[in-house]
């Protein structure tokens, strides 16, 4: 559940119902459900968001983004970050952690909320369940070599993708991604 509204809402908010349901020992951290069904969707109300008919909240057109980063062709994309990680970490046997990191790092650069058969997320998951039975483990590097060719799209690093992806899990990725995300700031 928080992964769904992380997707959603970019980062952890206090007091959402997975805080909730955790802190009522509902579940626990790293719990999955046996079966999808969470879903946090977004929907616009011009009129404005009503509790017992009260306002509490309206629609306002965000501005699009026009920064260095999105209009620079010499700016890193979330695959190139990647790229990098298999370089950096790639001896690094596959994790939940790192398999939580691709998925959301592979669902900012698609800009989709759905895992894309055959992506680098699907495989991640595959080489953590995999990991847990066998002695040669599957690392960094076999899963995200070659991430940009892997990924059916790709945007460049913004601080908002790093700030999305260091949310789910610190190191590794995420690092890359953040040095990706002061690179294209710098360009």
């Amino acid at each position: 559940m928080q992964t769904a509204e992380n997707l959603v809402l970019g980062e952890t908010q206090k007091g959402t119902a997975a805080t909730y349901n955790e802190r009522d020992g509902l579940v626990r951290h790293r719990h999955a459900t046996r079966e999808e069904g969470v879903t946090v969707s977004e929907s616009i109300n011009l009129d404005g968001n009503r509790v017992a008919g009260q306002v509490v909240g309206q629609y306002a057109e965000p501005p699009l983004p026009v920064g260095p980063a999105v209009l620079d062709e010499d700016a890193v994309t979330i695959g190139e970050a990647l790229e990098a990680t298999a370089l950096s970490a790639g001896d690094k046997p596959v994790d939940q952690n790192d398999a939580d990191a691709i998925q959301s790092a592979e669902m900012r650069a698609t800009g989709s909320s759905e895992i894309s058969p055959g992506g680098l997320a699907e495989i991640a998951q595959y080489a953590v369940s995999a990991n847990a039975l066998v002695a040669l483990k599957t690392t960094l590097a076999d899963v995200l070599e070659d991430a940009t060719q892997k990924m059916v799209g790709d945007k460049p690093v913004t601080r908002e993708d790093a700030k999305a992806i260091m949310s789910t899990t610190p190191g590794g990725i995420a690092e890359s991604m953040a040095a990706a995300a002061r690179l294209n700031q710098n360009i």
